[in-house]
This record gives structure tokens, sequence and C-alpha cells, in this order.
């Protein structure tokens, strides 16, 4: 008995220690890609929320270290509220950029996302490849994250052009030139004033 209770507990502290460990490497891969591309602010406070009970509790019970701990609390319980939680003040993820029109259609539609919270987004999707594949990471790895779902993604048209167009500058030249170019877009601008076509990106179909 004593065992049996001394192995939860072991598995206990290194679910615990296994995810505050991979919340670190992903926070300080996010903040040095938003710190090439002068988003400091950002790189600071990147995702503050997971040290909230609602998103920390669940992610060390779910933890694997190979994937997000929200895929198996879904799994579990056929959603996610640690998910529900962080999308909700995280504006890095196009999810949170969703608005509803009364009387139109379709009812909840994409909202176009300001450049800054873009770029965040792109310095997240880099990092929680490197912190979830670790050795096994290559540059190509956020755009072969990305792709097989980007068909079914529900972003704003003009920002899911500038989020594609980075991603495959990272595939093609590198995770540093891919944040230069994401630099000299948010010289342009950092808001929402702005099109692909504007930034000299065309839209893929």
């Amino acid at each position: 008995m004593e065992t049996g209770l001394s192995n939860v507990k072991k598995s206990l502290l290194s679910r615990f220690f296994g995810h505050l460990h991979t919340v670190a490497v992903h926070k300080h891969y996010v903040r040095k890609a938003c710190f090439k591309m002068g988003l400091y602010r950002q790189g600071i406070f990147h995702d503050m929320s997971k040290f909230s009970p609602t998103e920390f509790l669940p992610s060390v019970k779910y933890y694997d270290g190979t994937h997000s701990p929200t895929i198996e609390e879904r799994k579990a319980k056929g959603y996610s509220a640690c998910w529900i939680h962080h999308k909700g003040r995280n504006k890095h993820h196009y999810e949170y950029w969703t608005d509803y029109q009364v009387k139109k259609s379709p009812l909840l539609y994409p909202c176009r996302i300001p450049l800054r919270y873009v770029a965040e987004m792109v310095a997240d999707r880099y990092a929680a490849c490197v912190a979830y594949q670790g050795e096994n990471y290559k540059q190509s790895s956020p755009w072969e994250y990305y792709e097989p779902s980007r068909q079914h993604i529900a972003m704003e048209p003009e920002t899911k052009a500038v989020l594609e167009e980075v991603l495959l500058k990272m595939l093609t030249d590198g995770e540093d030139a891919a944040f230069d170019y994401m630099k000299s877009l948010l010289a342009v601008t950092k808001d929402s004033d702005y099109t692909a076509e504007s930034l000299g990106i065309k839209i893929k179909r």
C-alpha cells in the first residue's frame, strides 16, 4: 500500500515538474522570438494564464510531455476547460478573435487580428514545436504542424495570409529570417489596419 501511494506521488510530482519545465521552455523560446521582433512586453507576459489554477491543475493531471494536455482533457471530458479559459485570455490565439453579428450569416465570424498578435502567434507556434519536439525539432516543424489543418481553420483571410507567409518563410529560410520578416511587417503597422495586399502578400488558396 505504501509503495502504491509512493508511486502515485512520484507520478504526480513527475507530471507537475514535467509540465512546469515544458511551460518554462515554451516561454523562453517565445520570449526570444518576440524580442527579435521588438515585442518585449508580449515576450515577457506571454501565456501567464497558464499559471492560474484553471489551467495549471488540469495541465498537470493530463500531462504526458509529447503534446498539449488540453488534447487529453478533451478526450476525457468531451471539452477542455483549460483551453476555453486559455483562449479567452490570450490574444495570440485566433480563437480569441471571434465575434458574432445579429441577423447576418454566418452568426459567428473571425475578426482581423492586429499584427502584433499575429507575430506572437508565430512565436507561439515555433516555441510549442521546440518545447514538445526537443531535439527532433527542425525549422520546418511549425509549418508541418500547421499545414494539415489549414483548410479547416476559421481565421480571417488577411490574417491567415500573413501567418502562412511568415511560417513559409521559416520553412524555407529559417527562424531568424522569419522573425526579421515579421518585424518588417510590424514596422508598417502593429494593429489591424492592414490587408495582405498592403503588405505585399498574396492570399493562398
